[in-house]
């Protein structure tokens, strides 16, 4: 019975070292890929319709002509977007890279399009701090 109980601890020990390296790798991988953190779980249903949910807002966003925020010390409107819009991740850094979301917000779909882009990004946050309480267990 003793040699029982002294297996137990040496068994529950190696799940909890690979949670600790899935609570570290998940939201680093679903902020840089919108999904990526709940497919890597094996939670392919919610990976995919936030991938699919994210990616979309943000091109729809883009095809809008919606402005992307960069980087500023200026007014706290324009601090606020961009937080928002870093929150999509690659999808952000892609954007940034090909120089693209520099619609002047002249008409209603252009507001529009910028507040998609935020908004995929805000909902991308969510997902990132979803993936971390499923992979420690907090949530599942």
């Amino acid at each position: 019975m003793a040699d029982l109980t002294a297996r137990k601890p040496a068994i529950a020990a190696k799940p909890a070292a690979q949670n600790v390296n899935l609570s570290v790798v998940a939201p680093v991988i679903a902020w840089l890929i919108p999904g990526a953190g709940h497919l890597l779980q094996r939670r392919w249903t919610r990976g995919f319709l936030l991938m699919g949910s994210i990616v979309i807002m943000f091109v729809l966003g883009l095809l809008m002509q919606g402005r992307v925020y960069r980087p500023n010390g200026g007014d706290i409107l324009d601090i606020l977007g961009f937080i928002g819009d870093v929150g999509a991740g690659g999808l952000y850094i892609v954007t940034r890279a090909l120089d693209l979301g520099h619609g002047i917000v002249a008409h209603a779909t252009a507001d529009y399009g910028t507040k998609y882009i935020i908004v995929s990004g805000l909902l991308n946050f969510i997902s990132v701090a979803d993936a971390y309480h499923i992979a420690i267990g907090k949530k599942s």
